[in-house]
């Protein structure tokens, strides 16, 4: 299940939990409490894959992009080659195997700028939805631990 849903379900039963009077305290149901807890942390190593596809992705972008900046220099300096042995057209060759080599660097960095700004936006994204979610965690444990401490508090003792 999604990282999002859970928070959506945690903040649906969050709520439905009834207001304890006179505090800013409430009564939420246990058992749909921690299977909520159960499955985030089920889904949290979800997500971390997710990011490592992302990662592997951006691997596989950028070895297209080297793959297909070597082919562009090879076609360049193949290209070269060919003019430089017409006498006539030497200088324009070399122009434009120049051109052609600066083309395909400029290519080749803007793809890995380009992947390298997807992974970081996506890592962000992942960065921040965790640590929402570590916080409602932490707000809902600490919900349930003071609600225990007020119902232990307020129990009154057995006569002897």
């Amino acid at each position: 299940m999604d990282i999002l849903q859970l928070i959506d379900r945690l903040e649906e039963l969050f709520n439905a939990a009834k207001a304890v009077p006179f505090t800013h305290n409430v009564i939420v149901d246990e058992d749909r409490m921690l299977e909520l807890i159960d499955q985030m942390r089920i889904a949290i190593p979800e997500e971390v894959k997710k990011a490592q596809q992302v990662m592997a992705q951006r691997d596989r972008v950028m070895a297209q992009a080297q793959e297909e900046a070597n082919r562009t220099l090879q076609l360049a300096r193949d290209k070269a080659d060919q003019l430089a042995q017409k006498d006539m057209v030497v200088q324009e060759a070399q122009r434009r195997a120049d051109q052609i080599v600066s083309q395909a660097r400029a290519e080749a960095e803007a793809t890995r700028a380009d992947a390298d700004n997807y992974v970081v936006d996506t890592l962000m994204q992942l960065q921040d939805q965790i640590a929402k979610l570590s916080g409602q965690v932490s707000n809902g444990i600490r919900m349930v631990q003071e609600d225990q401490m007020r119902k232990s508090s307020n129990i009154p003792e057995k006569a002897e």
